[in-house]
């Protein structure tokens, strides 16, 4: 199941993404007499989700097929939600990109951080650069949407609280950053320095999580990419381990790492691609 939302009737509001278009959740409750909750936080929130996830399974599939729907290309898109409980990053997650920061093999746990909601934007907003900064990097990354609360959950049951995947993009102002590592909470925490996806997709729509592709991109490049399977700490252990230290609640937001950031400035594009999500794009003012 993939759904997005979208800006529709004057409020951003939660639809279901086809292959024929969008569908708003609004249309369903009015043509098929059902009562689902309209945004998606809503959903996760009420214990929804998984309901409208069998529903869609079973037969909400070819209910859908006979319902009418937007052009994707003439819908509105905006981030997911705009208030999740923690939005929960984690740093140096790739090896590459950990032995190229750090000059050493990976750590023995995650590095993790908070990003504040205030930093959240969604596509086609704009990331704005703070002016005592310094240099941001943008940073594209997998997004776990959690679906269900949990404490201490096994790594072999922690993909069984995943609502969905989504396309991020984490900011930083390295130059904060690099004059000294304790000020990382600070270089992270900017109004606009997160940008999360329209898009959702639930894990069944994946056969192969290991072979996802994520990918940075900088003013229409391909600037950085590589594959979950080169993680340090793969999504499951990220889920058990953060359980361990506190209690993830549905529609809490995890930020798996990045496999490269690009410097930007006034002007550019930025965006995140991975197959199954619509991409995510913002332009940078200064």
């Amino acid at each position: 199941m993939k759904l997005v939302t979208i800006e529709h009737e004057g409020r951003e509001q939660v639809a279901f993404w086809t292959e024929r278009g969008v569908i708003p959740m609004t249309w369903l409750n009015d043509q098929a007499g059902t009562d689902w909750n309209t945004e998606l936080f809503a959903l996760l929130q009420h214990n929804q989700f998984t309901e409208l996830r069998d529903w869609y399974d079973n037969q909400g599939q070819e209910k859908l097929s006979s319902l009418p729907y937007l052009p994707a290309n003439e819908a509105t898109y905006r981030a997911l939600y705009r208030r999740p409980r923690k939005i929960i990053g984690v740093g140096l997650n790739y090896r590459e990109k950990a032995i190229e920061l750090a000059g050493r093999a990976a750590e023995e746990e995650p590095v993790i951080f908070i990003k504040p909601d205030s930093t959240l934007i969604g596509p086609g907003e704009s990331i704005r650069l703070p002016g005592e900064a310094g240099q941001v990097t943008a940073e594209a990354e997998l997004a776990l949407v959690i679906g269900q609360t949990c404490k201490n959950i096994q790594e072999e049951q922690a993909m069984s609280v995943v609502a969905g995947f989504t396309t991020s993009l984490d900011m930083t102002a390295k130059d904060i950053h690099a004059r000294n590592p304790r000020f990382m909470q600070r270089a992270k925490s900017f109004d606009t320095f997160l940008s999360l996806g329209p898009s959702i997709s639930t894990p069944d729509e994946y056969s192969n999580l290991e072979a996802l592709e994520i990918k940075t991109v900088h003013n229409g490049l391909v600037a950085h990419s590589n594959t979950v399977s080169s993680m340090i700490f793969s999504p499951a252990y990220l889920i058990a381990f953060l359980s361990d230290v506190m209690t993830l609640h549905a529609g809490d937001i995890i930020l798996t790492g990045t496999p490269g950031s690009v410097p930007i400035q006034p002007g550019d594009t930025t965006g995140c691609e991975i197959a199954g999500l619509m991409q995510l794009n913002n332009v940078v003012e200064g």
